[in-house]
């Protein structure tokens, strides 16, 4: 919301954005002060002092990372939210084999001197990876006699001999699905995603994520803050009555009493509860740590993604891990976040893989979210839902959500060149350089 509402401001649109909350964010908040956590999850008493200084801690209630060369990262340096926010290179991504964790290999040399595969594995995954590179959706002569629209990735990974390890990190490690479904549909997809994850680990070395300074609770400021200068309102703590319709279409929101009017409404499904319709379940787990996890080289930050079948399951379970280097979390400190879609009754034995990689556990933090999805897409009502925060680590999804909320409202897609065009008309060349 906080994203489109900066876009759809400098779009020339008239935007008053409001949230119940006292804070900006909704959902992707992040917590300060560390008692504030404790409230939220209803936590008898107060932070121990074996915690350091309450304000030093900014903790994310939804865990995620930025691909280095993904949707959001481009939208902010488009838009020029950059100015506002300092990102870190997270320090290394981790996949989970019989029960042990090893680094993804993220150049070359790594690859072949990895212990997740062994050597003939190692040249047949090579060759793999440097045909994904040269592989060009618009340029026959690189598909080597497979149909980016009709080869399935099953197929793609027999014609490499790869075996079952390394389709499992694969999938789920470089092209990030949480399932095993997409081995069945055409590889286009899949190659891309690949080439999304080695595009972004080019550009720095160490992972293809960053994250900024101070905690996710910064992304929704930063768009508050473009949206502001482009004459957007903003209203924190504001109570939402009714939203008002005549003749089946929104014509305002009322609060306290007064109506503000408009042509469309965007929120998060909270606030709409009888146009969504429940698609499953998130469990995220909270720790608060006072050592780094073990194996991964005493790194201050990572990624551990959990492959479904290493666990008999349908989807991956995830590690976000950041620390007070961060500045989200007092000196000494690490905070990581499991999280994963619910597949049973009880959620808390299907996390139990991550949370075991990360004992000893000094406090954690339960929450068990339902996931909802808009079973109106708007046209008729104006009003636009967003679907709401899934168990994944990067905020690709996320994006595809925003370009679809921004297409249905304004009927053309989202265009990140147009959107430098109109900045160039408001601010003129020469404030551009």
């Amino acid at each position: 919301e906080c994203i489109l509402s900066g876009i759809m401001s400098v779009n020339g649109k008239k935007v008053l954005h409001m949230d119940r909350n006292s804070y900006y964010g909704g959902e992707s908040a992040s917590i300060t002060p560390l008692e504030d956590l404790y409230k939220r999850f209803n936590l008898p008493g107060t932070p121990p002092e074996s915690m350091g200084r309450g304000r030093d801690w900014n903790v994310d209630l939804i865990p995620k990372f930025l691909m280095a060369n993904g949707q959001l990262v481009k939208m902010l340096l488009y838009t020029e939210v950059t100015r506002y926010l300092d990102f870190k290179v997270i320090e290394g991504s981790f996949v989970y084999k019989g029960g042990r964790i090893y680094k993804v290999p993220s150049t070359e040399a790594e690859a072949l001197a990895s212990s997740l595969m062994g050597l003939f594995e190692k040249r047949r995954f090579r060759k793999f990876l440097v045909y994904v590179a040269n592989f060009d959706e618009n340029d026959p002569r690189t598909f080597e006699g497979v149909d980016p629209k009709k080869t399935t990735m099953r197929d793609v990974y027999k014609k490499f001999d790869l075996g079952q390890d390394v389709i499992d990190f694969t999938g789920h490690a470089l092209a990030l699905y949480r399932t095993d479904d997409y081995l069945d549909q055409p590889c286009q997809e899949t190659i891309n995603r690949i080439k999304l994850y080695s595009e972004s680990l080019a550009r720095y070395g160490k992972s293809p994520y960053l994250y900024p300074l101070y905690g996710l609770g910064e992304l929704p400021q930063g768009f508050a803050r473009l949206s502001a200068i482009y004459g957007g309102t903003y209203m924190l703590n504001k109570p939402i009555e009714e939203i008002v319709i005549e003749n089946g279409k929104v014509v305002g929101v009322k609060s306290e009493g007064e109506v503000a009017r408009c042509k469309q409404l965007i929120c998060d499904p909270s606030y709409v509860s009888d146009r969504v319709t429940k698609v499953g379940q998130v469990i995220r787990v909270i720790c608060i740590l006072s050592h780094p996890i073990k194996n991964t080289n005493d790194a201050n930050s990572c990624q551990i993604i959990i492959p479904q079948n290493q666990v008999n399951r349908k989807s991956d379970i995830y590690v976000c891990m950041i620390s007070s280097a961060h500045n989200v979390a007092a000196q000494g400190k690490y905070i990581a976040i499991a999280s994963t879609t619910v597949e049973t009754a009880e959620p808390e034995k299907e996390i139990k893989p991550a949370l075991d990689l990360l004992e000893p556990i000094e406090q954690k933090f339960v929450s068990i979210s339902d996931l909802f999805a808009p079973t109106d897409l708007g046209t008729e009502s104006q009003i636009f839902i967003s679907r709401t925060y899934d168990a994944t680590t990067h905020f690709e999804t996320t994006c595809d959500d925003i370009k679809d909320i921004y297409k249905r409202m304004m009927g053309s897609e989202f265009d990140f060149e147009e959107m430098k065009r109109k900045k160039n008309d408001i601010y003129g060349e020469e404030e551009q350089q």
